[in-house]
This record gives C-alpha cells, sequence and structure tokens, in this order.
C-alpha cells in the first residue's frame, strides 16, 4: 500500500513514467553497484589476484538486494554513517566468500559516479526515444493541417496568414534540434573507471605490485566489463561535474523548447482555435463548470522552468569542486540529477498525450481570419486597381479612409470588420469588384507554407528519425494516457 505518511516526489508518485522513475530508485542504484563490484573483481581475478571462483559466483547470484538486505545496509548505514560501506558489509553478508575482496582497491566514487553515469546514458536513451516519439506525432499533425490558413501573430498582434501545420513545424524544428543535442550528450558519456582515491590509481599499482600495464589493462577491462566504449583518461576522486553540466544543458535547452509549445498551446486556447484533450468527465474548474483550462500544457510549463533552472544549478556545482574533490557535490547530486530526468520524461509525456488528442476548430480560425484579411488584403486590393489603370495614390487613399471607418467599427463599436462591404459599395472600385472573393481567398494569403511543411518533414524529419533507434521507439510506442 502506498505510504501516505512521508513525503515523496511528486514526479514520481504523480507524473513520471514506470521506467524513468525505476532508474532512479533505490533497488537499481545498489544492483548496479554490486555489479560494478562483481566486474572489479573479474578483472581483478584475471589480472592475477587471488579471487575464487566461488566469491565471483556468490557475488553473481545475489545481484539484486531483497527486502531484509535495504533493512541490514540501513542499520548499517546509520552505525557507520557511510553507505557506501554499509552496502559493501550487506553484499558480503549474502556473499560470504567475497566478502575479503568486495570493493578491492577501490574508493566509494568506483560505485557512486560509474552508477550515476550508467544511469544518466540511460537515462538519456530514454529521453531521446521519447523525444522522438512526440517528434512522429506533431508531424503527422503537420501533414494533416498542412493547408489550413490561420492567422499568424508577431508580438502576439495580428500579422501575415500562414497554416496551423506550419505553425507546428516550428515546435517540431526546436525538438530536432533537442533530440540531436540529447543524442550528442548520450555519445559524449565516458566511463569513470577505475582511479582510486584521487585518481592516481595508487592502490591498484599497490595491488598489482607496480605493474602499470595491469592497472590500465583493469581500466580498461572494468570499462568494457560495464558496457562502456572508453573511460576518461584523468579523473580526480570523482569524474568531473563539468560532466553533469554537459548532461542537463540540453534537457534544460529542451525545457526551454517545451515552455514555448506550452505556451502556445494555452495561447490557442484562448482563442479557441486549437485545443488539448479535455475528457467529458474532466472537471476545468471547482467553481466555474464551463471551463475548460489547459491544464496539461500548464503543467509541462510548469516543470519545463524547474528544468531550466537545474542547469544552472549543475554550473554552481561543477565551480566549487575544490582540488581532487569536495563532498558538497553529494546531496545536491541526489536531488538535481534525478529529477532532471524525471522531469523532462513527464514534460515529454504530457506534449504526447496532447499531440495525440489535439482539436482544431476550422470554423473559429476562419470567423478570426475574416475578422482580419480584409486589412491585409489592402494591398492586393491596390495592385489590383493599378492593374485595371487605376492611380497607385489615389487608391491608396480611398482605401485608407475606408479601412480607418472599419477599424472605427470594430474598436470604437464592437461590430465585425465591414471594410469589404464598404469597399463594395464604393464606385471607385467598380473595376475589381468581381475579383474581390479571389483576392480575399485566404489561401492566396499563405505563401509556401504548404509546400515548406511537405519538405521540411521529407528532408528533415525523416532523416533525423532514419535510425534504427528512433524508428523502433515510434513502432513501439503507444497512446499515453496520463495518471492525473
Amino acid at each position: 500500500m502506498e505510504n501516505f505518511d512521508t513525503y515523496q516526489t511528486p514526479l514520481a508518485s504523480r507524473y513520471a513514467s514506470k521506467e524513468m522513475s525505476h532508474l532512479f530508485s533505490a533497488t537499481m542504484r545498489f544492483s548496479t553497484w554490486r555489479k560494478l563490484w562483481l566486474n572489479l573483481a573479474i578483472a581483478e581475478k584475471q589480472l592475477g589476484l587471488q579471487i575464487s571462483d566461488e566469491a565471483i559466483e556468490q557475488m553473481k547470484n545475489n545481484l539484486n538486494l531483497t527486502p531484509e538486505q535495504f533493512e541490514i545496509a540501513a542499520v548499517e548505514e546509520k552505525k557507520r554513517r557511510h553507505d557506501v560501506m554499509a552496502h559493501v558489509h550487506t553484499f558480503g553478508v549474502v556473499a560470504p566468500a567475497a566478502a575479503g575482496i568486495i570493493h578491492l582497491g577501490a574508493t566509494s566514487c568506483y560505485v557512486t559516479d560509474n552508477a550515476d553515469l550508467i544511469f544518466i546514458r540511460q537515462g538519456l536513451t530514454y529521453l531521446i526515444q521519447s523525444i522522438s516519439v512526440l517528434i512522429s506525432r506533431l508531424s503527422s499533425f503537420a501533414a494533416e493541417h498542412r493547408a489550413l490558413p490561420t492567422l499568424g501573430f508577431t508580438h502576439f498582434q495580428p500579422a501575415q496568414l500562414t497554416t496551423v501545420g506550419k505553425r507546428a513545424t516550428l515546435w517540431i524544428q526546436e525538438l530536432l534540434w533537442d533530440l540531436r543535442n540529447l543524442q550528442r550528450a548520450r555519445d559524449d558519456i565516458g566511463f569513470r573507471g577505475v582511479k582510486g582515491t584521487t585518481g592516481t590509481q595508487a592502490s591498484f599499482l599497490s595491488l598489482f605490485d607496480g605493474d602499470h600495464q595491469k592497472v590500465e589493462e583493469l581500466d580498461k577491462l572494468v570499462t568494457e566489463l560495464s558496457g562502456f566504449p572508453f573511460a576518461y583518461p584523468v579523473t580526480s576522486q570523482t569524474y568531473s561535474r563539468k560532466i553533469d553540466v554537459d548532461v542537463l544543458a540540453p534537457i534544460a535547452s529542451f525545457g526551454a523548447t517545451a515552455h514555448k509549445i506550452g505556451t502556445d498551446l494555452r495561447l490557442l486556447a484562448n482563442l479557441k482555435e486549437v485545443e488539448e484533450p479535455f475528457e467529458s468527465t474532466q472537471i476545468g474548474s471547482s467553481a466555474m463548470a464551463y471551463k475548460r483550462n489547459p491544464m496539461r500544457s500548464e503543467r509541462v510549463c510548469s516543470i519545463a522552468r524547474h528544468l531550466m533552472v537545474l542547469h544552472q544549478n549543475a554550473l554552481m556545482t561543477a565551480s566549487v569542486q575544490w582540488f581532487e574533490r569536495t563532498l558538497d557535490d553529494s546531496a545536491n547530486r541526489r536531488i538535481t540529477l534525478p529529477e532532471a530526468f524525471l522531469g523532462a520524461d513527464v514534460v515529454l509525456s504530457t506534449l504526447q498525450n496532447v499531440s495525440e488528442g489535439l482539436v482544431v476548430y476550422p470554423k473559429v480560425i476562419e470567423r478570426r481570419i475574416a475578422q482580419e484579411l480584409p486589412f491585409m488584403a489592402t494591398e492586393n486590393i491596390i495592385m489590383a486597381l493599378v492593374k485595371k489603370g487605376g492611380d497607385r495614390q489615389e487608391a491608396h487613399e480611398k482605401i485608407r479612409v475606408l479601412s480607418h471607418e472599419a477599424g472605427h467599427q470594430v474598436k470604437q463599436l464592437g461590430l465585425t470588420n465591414d471594410l469589404i462591404e464598404r469597399v463594395r459599395g464604393d464606385a471607385y472600385f467598380d473595376p475589381i469588384k468581381d475579383d474581390l472573393d479571389e483576392l480575399l481567398d485566404p489561401k492566396s494569403f499563405i505563401g509556401r507554407a504548404p509546400e515548406q511543411v511537405d519538405a521540411f518533414l521529407k528532408d528533415w524529419v525523416g532523416p533525423a528519425l532514419a535510425s534504427e533507434e528512433c524508428r523502433d521507439a515510434i513502432a513501439k510506442s503507444k497512446k499515453v494516457e496520463l495518471s492525473v
């Protein structure tokens, strides 16, 4: 039964996926420590240290902790005030033949830092898969609405027309950059490896009687056994906290993208042009029963802001690592790293859910265009008159006067824009009255937006999602059902 008596992070208890929540769980952390101790023992045995087959076998058979072992570790940690040594002891209890060689020659950061790098790399993989699916969903939306005219906004003031699909490509393009940045960060992740207490490998050099080659081989073997292509060539006691900076930078950058998308959707909801999904039994407000608040997009913006500030935290932590290390990074990183990945996971799943149920209201969009298009069409009207032999300056003045009159109707009297009716009623415009419907066709104002959507999806989105990893993630993906 869920524990309601203690605080739980809402990122895990309310929002995040099971996969990402499990990645940063105690179960995953401590079982990963045991795998790292096993890899170290296997490599040390292979290079000649006296470690029995029984010790290796017992370690292999006890990589996962039972509830009883968690209790043993908790008691030991309270006594020793050292989590790593508490788990060394606990592992030795269930693997007694290995008790004397667990953690042999290593410092605490051998397990803590190497485990963090494992979690970071896997966490980035989860985010890469999720963002690929989101891009795919939004690409389908963009393709469907590639040619649907909508009023464009600059400064949130009416501007020239665009299309609903073209606007979505602006979101997708930023997500493509986020995908690239996350892939770069993951592919750049190395292993701390076997470096000793201050990074000099002195303890291992002593274990191997001064044989430098064996120490180098130990580092390579453990790195390979742990599934990494390379280890950082030099470290202090820890891997450089600049690595955390490099990892949280693309996550923070994605946060900015997500916030922009969420904000656009919130504004569109206010305009009643596009809305996020809204279930039949969903309540928008406890007081105002009619409301359809864009709460999912608001959640995206809320958590995205947190993602953006976590990068600053990593920068500050990296800047204060004195000499070979200080411990003021430890408690901080226990919070910052999981929250960054859980937060990004939540934002991605929420955006996917939104993208899978976006509702477009063409009639509302059409009505808003009709209110603004007459003003935008004035240049077309002037040019049409000139082509029929009219004077450009005279036509400009005529249309200017009528535009101000229509503007008064809209702004001062709260009436509809009647500019076109005024044009139709003025004999001066007789030469082009038969052309007005064509001159006012919204599709003549969207330029190459549909073609831009087509080209973007084909030339940019297609190649970006062409890797086996991305294709598999999309193929296996299911619709996201939010629990809250």
